[in-house]
């Protein structure tokens, strides 16, 4: 069945005494009554499947978690309260009974790094940063490290690097490592880590999976080994998602790869508008053949499509030109997030990696001059007319 099929089927439907909805309903029940103490004893010891307690699973949770199993090839799904406790339950499932070290990509989003920085490190749990496009530089960190984990995202945030998940993947089987992937960026339409030997997805599902900036909410989708683990660790300290959000998700989520595919074509047209733009100095996207991980790029993604996100940077432009430039900005959104249906920018130096330090956002290449675009569902030539006359 392909992906467009599963994300308007899957999980709906469930079968009832009699009629059947045609969506699957909010329950908003905080606990569930049984037939009998000993159905629920069967529940409570996961020798059957079934609803107790809402902390322990809920049936609109369970509907979306079914349909996000089936989007990204996994063994089973976790819907979480946001993103961030999502990688966090994600990291505590690597970890549990491995090596607390973990080696994490040098390009990533900066609430990741203060949660490696401010949660993990405390807990004496080793955090190492490494370019993992350069597959030299992570043999020599494995080899120093003997981590516990690996983690990155599918295409970094936000200067879009693309390392090669299924060498990484070959080396965590090596040295039993969890390779955990944060696919927010690509969503499961673009690549299925699972598929190329990740152990563990995450997701924020507020983004391009929802896609109307209605929803706050992550996901764990893992595969057999890891996902007991991971409701293992739910049920105790319960970071789970709210039925009424999980119904917006799912509901959401069956139009994602329409969506998806529109953004990524308004993207490509976009990026390709910037780079005729002299004001513009660099433009990252993945379409281009001069971009440092090309090849990876070319064999990862098959499709045709090289995501929705734009970064692009403004000559010599320092926090003065940039505020002009996105307060001029009329039908782009200012907003902090990404993946929902209108066109949205973010200046990462103030917002996303406000609190990475100097040195590390040089090394990741995060300028004062950079912009970072979430390109949505418009006309594409509303979108370019709007940011032509702010460049004016």
């Amino acid at each position: 069945m392909k992906i467009h099929t599963k994300a308007v089927h899957a999980g709906d439907r469930k079968k009832a005494p009699s009629q059947i909805g045609v969506t699957t309903p909010i329950y908003t029940a905080a606990s569930f009554i049984t037939s009998s103490l000993a159905e629920q004893d069967r529940i409570y010891g996961a020798e059957e499947q079934g609803f107790a307690y809402q902390r322990y699973a809920n049936p609109t949770n369970a509907a979306l978690e079914e349909q996000m199993t089936a989007l990204e090839g996994g063994h089973g799904c976790l819907a979480t309260a946001s993103g961030m406790s999502a990688l966090l339950i994600a990291l505590h499932a690597a970890l549990v009974d491995r090596t607390h070290s973990v080696i994490c990509s040098r390009d990533i989003y900066g609430a990741t790094i203060k949660l490696l920085d401010g949660v993990f490190e405390p807990f004496n749990v080793n955090v190492r940063y490494v370019d993992l496009t350069d597959l030299n530089a992570l043999d020599a960190s494995i080899a120093a490290e003997k981590p516990g984990a690996i983690l990155l995202e599918t295409i970094s945030n936000p200067t879009l690097r693309v390392a090669d998940l299924e060498a990484i993947a070959q080396r965590c089987r090596a040295v039993n490592a969890a390779l955990i992937v944060d696919n927010t960026f690509a969503t499961p339409l673009l690549v299925r880590p699972l598929e190329l030997g990740a152990n563990i997805v995450v997701h924020s599902v507020t983004k391009y999976l929802s896609g109307h900036g209605d929803v706050l909410g992550g996901l764990v989708i893992g595969d057999q080994e890891h996902h007991e683990m991971v409701r293992y660790l739910s049920r105790i300290y319960g970071p789970v998602l709210g039925p009424f959000e999980s119904y917006l998700a799912m509901r959401g989520a069956k139009t994602f790869p329409l969506r998806m595919e529109r953004q990524c074509r308004n993207a490509q047209g976009l990026a390709a508008w910037l780079r005729t733009q002299k004001s513009i100095s660099r433009v990252h996207y993945l379409d281009d053949p001069e971009h440092p991980d090309a090849a990876t790029i070319w064999r990862l993604l098959t499709n045709g499509l090289y995501g929705a996100m734009v970064t692009f940077e403004l000559a010599g432009a320092q926090k003065p030109q940039i505020f002009k430039l996105v307060d001029s900005l009329g039908l782009v959104v200012n907003a902090s997030s990404l993946g929902d249906v209108h066109t949205m920018v973010l200046y990462p130096w103030i917002s996303s990696h406000r609190e990475v330090t100097p040195k590390m956002k040089a090394a990741m290449g995060v300028t004062e001059s950079l912009l970072r675009v979430s390109v949505g569902i418009e006309d594409l030539d509303d979108i370019i007319a709007d940011f032509e006359q702010a460049l004016a």
